[in-house]
């Protein structure tokens, strides 16, 4: 079985290209830095995973993903390799994603952008925040409501 689950902040907006002909076919390519459970000599450590998604998938993370913002993918690991120019054999490892979902609320990936302005980017002036949202990110529901519900 070849499953692979990750969590980890995108270190870079995605990169989208678009497969020629009819029927273009939407490619993402990003970057993942998911930390390590142990530090070593105290310091945090993080692997970066090369990750691919298509189709769909590809078209949700150019509009939605940008640098800094935690997400979780599922998907299988893909290894392949090549010769570069110089003539030399080049492998590579990368997660082909199947499924992907923001890890956290815009809130929380918004304070998180706030205090890493070199490495995030700035939030989109596209997606307004929800103004009855609490710190948490929720939409704040009023006590009562239950009676206006139609599915009692």
């Amino acid at each position: 079985m070849n499953k692979v689950i990750l969590m980890g902040r995108l270190t870079r907006d995605p990169e989208v290209r678009y497969t020629a002909g009819e029927n273009a076919l939407a490619i993402a390519r990003y970057t993942l830095a998911v930390d390590r459970r142990f530090r070593r000599d105290g310091e945090a450590t993080a692997d970066f995973i090369n990750c691919v998604v298509f189709g769909r998938g590809a078209e949700f993370a150019e509009k939605y993903f940008h640098q800094g913002i935690r997400i979780v993918v599922c998907g299988r690991i893909q290894t392949g390799s090549y010769t570069n120019r110089e003539g030399q054999k080049v492998y590579t490892t990368e997660v082909v994603v199947e499924e992907q979902e923001f890890a956290e609320s815009k809130a929380a990936s918004d304070n998180y952008a706030a205090s890493h302005p070199q490495q995030s980017a700035a939030p989109s002036p596209s997606m307004p925040a929800p103004s009855a949202a609490s710190a948490d990110g929720f939409m704040n529901i009023p006590d009562g409501i239950d009676e206006e519900l139609p599915f009692n």
